[in-house]
């Protein structure tokens, strides 16, 4: 099975912000080399979501796991993705398509925050 890992921000008029993606795909793909690893956007920023998922099909991935980088699970993390998941799974029924949950309540993430309170500020 190839699985290909569908990194999902909001998107940003920013690309300063749309960056922060671009480096997490990046670093998570050199983790995780047996993997495609992408980036989509809710809106605002490209690709969407539908782009995106239709590549991941399009070099060779049969299973696809959706994952929100927001932190808690809103309507976005939650309706909206679960409705492109939808979409992308009625246009490509032999595919595989799971939504995973927010960042939210994670362990790691309460290190992370004290990674910040204990670092330096921005100017």
């Amino acid at each position: 099975m190839t699985t290909a890992i569908l990194l999902i921000a909001h998107g940003s008029r920013l690309d300063s912000a749309n960056r922060d993606l671009d480096w997490l795909a990046e670093s998570l793909a050199q983790r995780r080399p047996d993997d495609q690893v992408r980036t989509a956007y809710l809106e605002i920023a490209e690709p969407d979501i539908q782009t995106a998922g239709t590549q991941c099909v399009e070099q060779g991935a049969d299973r696809v796991l959706l994952v929100p980088f927001f932190l808690s699970p809103g309507r976005h993390a939650t309706r909206h993705l679960a409705e492109h998941r939808d979409r992308l799974a009625n246009r490509f029924p032999d595919v595989h398509w799971e939504l995973k949950p927010p960042l939210g309540r994670h362990d790691n993430l309460v290190q992370v925050i004290e990674d910040r309170v204990d670092g330096p500020g921005v100017a």
